[in-house]
């Protein structure tokens, strides 16, 4: 908070005033507000045993702003206090209070226990950070995804419950970003690097503050991952080199690379590219299909991508194959492209807006950039249309969204923006592939891994990895999943 220049501090989880306290004695102006009268009542008594004057305010968080007034340069809600919340109506309305209490700049710090360990793992705690003390045994009763019920026994032989509603970490990080906070930092017991089991507690910083250009909660994660040096490693070595992208299979065992630059082949194949195009490559990766393409037809292509790391080797095949002078690569996210309003001909993207979380959005950034006419071709593993969402679960905590696109959304999203299918109906399915591509990359990091791929990539990415994976085929197979080419063109606007 002193990084942040912040002074004046809401506690609204203030409970017997340990933080109130502790926040007035580091010299932050401090207001406590809570549910509880009962509790203010201690709070206040405890603050005037360390000779402070608690200004406490009775209130709900779900009408924070009628009990409470002034704006505040920062919000604490410690102590795993939001978990008593078990409507998500109830905590997307205290989360928009908190939001609506804070200056412009302000900030908000939330804490809550690592749920997600428990629910996946077991309970385990190793009082790093957080301990009750000696003369208390703290553990779950009962847990499941919708009660976490805690249990409380003393040295006296008394014993309390607690019930509480067992918040995943990205689930909290959704409904922050939902509200509206900008930038959301969460920190595993009080470190920015951990593994998800090791954090008793996680501690959210939530900026209201607006960036300009800055990423969304779900782009950062892409970027975050596709920069780090296994992913990295990973793709280059497995995926196929120049092309990380589904592709298109005439035997299950046929090699990576070929099928994939097959997908770039029909893909371009449908568009009537000459030098006179402009091709705008969103969620590039390494370059490959923007430099097939200005090969190939000589058009100047754009290629986008959020992972620095990918573009730089993106710029070194690119300036390798003497093709810097047709193609540009642009360090930026596609949710919020950095192109003039109907500047482009032909939008391009293989299994890149699975990404994003905001695919509305997305597509109307599409739908302003290109020209009159314009053509879109990309590719995206999806959802089956109509499918549980439950069934998806797997995927999506691999790629740390809450949900996916499908044919049917894509379609109807292309269609109220002005588009028209350019091929048939728009969608070529290709739903056997993605399970034949997943199957394959599984085969052939299992392969290289005896190679000796462990030795550049760590053997935990290695594992995660090939779980996922194995996600991916199964999700493909049950027809949960499916992928293929959709081809629209925009009307005259």
């Amino acid at each position: 908070m002193r990084k942040r220049g912040v002074k004046s501090v809401l506690d609204v989880a203030t409970g017997t005033g340990f933080h109130s306290v502790s926040l007035l004695e580091a010299g932050f102006e401090t207001v406590s507000a809570d549910g509880s009268a009962d509790m203010l009542a201690v709070a206040f008594e405890n603050g005037m045993k360390k000779e402070h004057i608690l200004r406490v305010v009775h209130a709900d968080w779900r009408w924070l702003n009628r009990d409470v007034h002034g704006e505040y340069d920062a919000i604490v809600c410690l102590g795993n206090s939001f978990t008593h919340l078990f409507s998500e109506q109830d905590r997307r309305k205290a989360l928009a209070e908190f939001y609506a209490m804070l200056k412009h700049d302000g900030i908000l710090v939330l804490d809550q226990r690592n749920y997600d360990a428990m629910l996946d793992n077991g309970y385990s705690s190793k009082h790093s950070f957080y301990y009750c003390g000696e003369d208390v045994k703290v553990e779950p009763a009962y847990l499941d995804d919708g009660l976490c019920r805690m249990q409380y026994d003393f040295n006296d032989g008394s014993t309390y419950y607690l019930n509480m509603y067992p918040l995943r970490k990205d689930y909290t990080r959704k409904l922050m970003s939902e509200v509206g906070f900008q930038h959301i930092e969460t920190y595993g017991d009080f470190q920015d690097t951990y593994r998800e089991e090791e954090p008793d507690f996680y501690i959210h910083v939530a900026e209201k503050a607006y960036r300009p250009g800055e990423y969304s909660e779900s782009t950062n994660t892409a970027r975050s991952y596709y920069n780090s040096t296994d992913a990295d490693t990973f793709y280059h070595s497995v995926w196929g080199g120049e092309d990380i992208h589904v592709g298109l299979y005439k035997t299950p065992d046929e090699p990576i690379a070929d099928a994939s630059r097959r997908t770039v082949e029909q893909m371009a194949s449908r568009l009537g590219l000459t030098a006179d195009h402009k091709v705008l490559d969103l969620g590039a990766g390494f370059g490959g299909s923007a430099r097939y393409l200005a090969k190939t037809f000589g058009c100047r292509v754009e290629a986008l991508n959020l992972s620095e790391v990918e573009n730089e080797r993106n710029r070194q095949y690119t300036e390798a194959a003497g093709l810097s002078h047709l193609i540009d690569v642009t360090d930026a996210s596609f949710e919020s492209i950095p192109c003039a309003d109907s500047s482009v001909d032909v939008i391009w993207s293989q299994d890149a807006f699975l990404h994003s979380g905001n695919r509305v959005k997305v597509m109307e950034e599409i739908a302003r950039v290109l020209k009159p006419g314009g053509q879109v071709v990309f590719t995206d593993p999806m959802a089956s249309d109509g499918v549980d969402s439950k069934a998806l679960q797997p995927i999506l905590d691999r790629i740390h969204l809450s949900d996916m696109g499908s044919p049917g959304f894509y379609k109807r999203e292309l269609t109220k923006l002005g588009f028209q299918p350019g091929t048939g109906d728009g969608f070529e399915e290709h739903r056997e592939q993605l399970a034949t591509h997943y199957g394959r990359v599984h085969q052939e990091t299992e392969k290289q891994e005896a190679d000796g791929l462990g030795q550049k990539v760590s053997a935990e990415y290695l594992g995660n990895m090939k779980k996922g994976l194995q996600h991916w085929v199964e999700g493909g197979r049950a027809k949960n999943l499916t992928w293929g080419i959709f081809h629209f063109k925009l009307t005259d606007k």
